[in-house]
């Protein structure tokens, strides 16, 4: 049954045009080309990024972070109790009067001792600023070594200033080792952050991080085995560009310096509505949706590819709603900042 499904999931007709066979993509003459298993090498890459995000945290950030003056709040837990813990747990977390009354009966406390205890209870789950400082240094460490890689992979490729070059010998487009390192450290780095998402700080956009996460590996994954190395790694530094900003303003909202953070939201505020509200649609969806059209009739990996490209645009402008709205509090309120909880 397995066996079966494999022929079915890696039928020609799915993954590539009309008339070309996976026979085709066998190297030869010197020239390597895409290969599916190749991917395989992304989780194992992924637990050692992890790995190395442990050390990273541990003898980088946490150090930096007490060089900006955040220190470790050791919060004080509530006192053990059985049925409110569970309560806690399996209920609410913000119980109503009704309830507050009701759990003072069974515990045979004042109402004002249950809800200090809930109080209690969910300021221990908060997130430290220092936790949420080491999850921003790492994040924008690694943004930056990729944004620092990718221009240093595209930037004497002809598809980057020209972008009918992407479609120039498609799909017989041999594999350069600098697109095979882009990628798989891409792809292990947004597989960590999947592994991670349990122990890391849960925020307003986590469902629609999750998606995102998902959508790029996906993306990356379905682009890899059908050859769209080229528009990939085109949507790839589009995206890495801006990351890093956000990330850097991140770290400085947790250290408490207000106008830098506001300085680098407002820098990555514009970088990221030229990138992924012009850039992307105009220049890449374009080569993706359209030039293909010159040199090939519409086949269910186009099809299929442009509609994650049409998903991730559809992230892009529900993060730019939320952007608009911390601006606007930023801009317009008496603090003038942008507020820690949102980033």
């Amino acid at each position: 049954m397995f066996q079966t499904f494999k022929e079915w999931f890696w039928m020609e007709r799915f993954w590539l045009p009309p008339t070309i066979k996976w026979s085709d993509f066998e190297d030869h003459d010197g020239l390597v080309f895409v290969k599916p298993f190749h991917l395989y090498m992304t989780i194992p890459y992924a637990f050692g990024l992890l790995i190395i995000r442990y050390f990273f945290e541990k003898f980088v950030a946490i150090p930096l972070a007490k060089t900006f003056g955040i220190k470790e709040i050791v919060r004080k837990t509530a006192t053990p109790n059985t049925v409110l813990e569970n309560f806690f747990n399996y209920s609410t977390r913000h119980p109503s009067q009704t309830d507050i009354y009701g759990l003072a009966k069974k515990c045979n406390l004042t109402e004002r001792q249950v809800e200090r205890w809930f109080r209690s209870r969910r300021n221990q789950e908060r997130p430290c600023r220092i936790k949420k400082f080491q999850e921003a240094c790492w994040r924008f460490a690694f943004y930056l070594m990729l944004t620092v890689a990718g221009i240093a992979f595209l930037y004497d490729k002809p598809w980057l200033y020209d972008l009918w070059e992407v479609w120039n010998g498609y799909p017989k487009q041999p594999l350069l080792p600098s697109q095979y390192w882009y990628y798989i450290l891409e792809m292990s780095f947004y597989w960590s952050l999947i592994f991670s998402l349990g122990s890391d700080v849960k925020r307003k956009d986590y469902f629609a991080t999750i998606i995102h996460h998902l959508a790029a590996i996906s993306l990356m994954s379905f682009s890899w085995c059908a050859n769209y190395i080229r528009s990939g790694t085109l949507v790839m530094i589009v995206h890495d560009v801006s990351d890093i900003w956000l990330e850097s303003a991140k770290m400085f909202s947790y250290a408490r310096w207000k106008q830098t953070c506001n300085i680098l939201f407002f820098i990555f505020s514009a970088i990221f509505f030229v990138s992924r509200l012009i850039i992307f649609p105009f220049w890449i969806l374009y080569c993706t949706l359209i030039m293909p059209l010159y040199y090939l009739e519409p086949f269910f990996s186009y099809i299929f590819l442009n509609l994650q490209l049409m998903v991730l645009q559809g992230l892009h402008l529900y993060w730019s709603f939320l952007i608009l709205k911390m601006l606007k509090r930023c801009i317009f309120t008496k603090t003038g900042e942008v507020m820690e909880e949102e980033l």
